[in-house]
């Protein structure tokens, strides 16, 4: 017997019971889908997690003022040293902030006239910034407008909220000019800030002009520099940043940098595609096991045909490779529909989700091989228990 004659052999014993052979090929299709599917889908999630690393975490900057800085004649970090850290090269946004321990937890209040019953005020933190804020936080106005070099230099008693602190405060709009209470002093509402994706907990603060901060609250020192970079510059500004903004005092700043992008990537998505690449296996032996058994039953079941077979010269060779490659074209078969099936699911995902679908083409082309592998494996033992057996033996059952 040829190869051509076991070939035909084994694929007339695959169709000569369709309806089994189909359900046996199901659970190969099962596990096949599943481990496009897991891998598929961990791969273009893993890169949706890594393009949102890349457009936050690896561009953003941060340098914090010692607060044992040594004293001189002025400020370790002015207010003016933003415009320094903006030209330098990379640089997109950039933005100062001041804070403190003592307004970290003011009462502000909407009135200044408490009802009975009524709670007294929020506490909230209170904060100085420039006026480049939103961009350095990634937000922008959800009303009204930010602080202005006029409010500056004026001193205004003015004030931004974040939109969890307005929520708080039950201001909705700044049309009607609403007023906020800090130590029994009225500063104006005139806008509120949302959406801030960079120090999340400005949406609970009160933001008010530096100087008007230096005069009333005490918050005249630049106590965080906020830098947003384009993508891959992040290391040279966060070496730059320090001298530009404290020339020979650069070691009394403390510089935040993200890490390297690359090796971030690497780590997200071999995690991401470990854990569902162990999914994926486990419905693959699942199907294995439904090969196998199914293949058990059908030498069982042709115990006369295998004796037969034996009767007429076929050796235990001839006899093992019959079922074996009957078990390898199945779980060939359902490699094929499961690969196929996996990578249409992965991009209708991709499409619900509006994700750019990343699949490895060798594990679109692998996995009807590795389905053709597990037939193989699982077919290994029900073939050699049919070539095992003895022509009278079988003749007689």
């Amino acid at each position: 017997m040829d190869v051509r004659d076991l070939w035909s052999e084994a694929l007339a014993g695959v169709l000569a019971r369709p309806t089994r052979s189909a359900l046996t090929t199901l659970g190969t299709v099962l596990g096949i889908t599943t481990l496009v599917i897991t891998i598929g889908v961990s791969s273009t999630a893993g890169n949706q997690i890594v393009g949102r690393f890349d457009a936050l975490t690896a561009t953003s900057v941060t340098v914090g003022v010692s607060s044992a800085a040594p004293a001189g004649p002025g400020p370790l970090v002015d207010w003016s040293g933003v415009d320094a850290v903006r030209r330098l090269a990379g640089v997109e946004s950039v933005a100062a902030i001041a804070a403190s321990q003592e307004t970290a937890g003011v009462e502000v209040r909407a009135d200044d006239v408490a009802a009975p019953g009524e709670v007294s005020g929020q506490t909230m933190a209170v904060v100085a910034a420039s006026p480049t804020l939103p961009a350095a936080v990634r937000g922008g106005m959800t009303t009204g407008r930010f602080l202005d070099d006029g409010d500056i230099a004026r001193h205004d008693r003015v004030a931004v909220l974040g939109d969890q602190a307005a929520r708080l405060l039950g201001i909705s709009s700044v049309e009607n000019a609403p007023a906020v209470f800090l130590k029994g002093q009225a500063y104006t509402v005139i806008g509120i800030l949302g959406g801030v994706e960079r120090e999340q907990q400005l949406a609970t603060a009160v933001i008010l002009p530096p100087t008007t901060a230096a005069d009333r609250m005490g918050l005249g020192t630049v106590t965080r520099v906020l830098i947003n970079t384009a993508l891959g510059a992040a290391g040279q500004v966060a070496r730059q940043a320090p001298i530009a903004l404290a020339p020979g005092a650069e070691a009394s700043l403390t510089v935040t940098a993200p890490a390297d992008p690359a090796e971030a990537r690497k780590g997200v998505q071999g995690d991401v595609n470990g854990l569902f690449l162990v999914l994926g296996l486990v419905s693959l032996v699942v199907g294995a096991i439904g090969i196998a058994n199914v293949t058990l039953v059908t030498v069982i079941e042709r115990i006369g045909e295998i004796g037969l077979r034996r009767a007429l010269g076929a050796s235990r060779r001839q006899v093992a490779g019959q079922f074996l490659v009957e078990s390898t074209t199945i779980g060939l078969l359902g490699g094929v529909v499961g690969a196929a099936l996996g990578v249409v699911v992965v991009v209708i995902v991709s499409a619900v989700k509006e994700w750019t679908p990343v699949l490895d083409v060798r594990l679109a082309l692998g996995a009807p091989v590795a389905g053709a592998l597990v037939g193989l494996l699982a077919g290994l033992y029900p073939s050699l228990r049919a070539s095992r057996m003895e022509p009278v033996d079988a003749l007689r059952s």
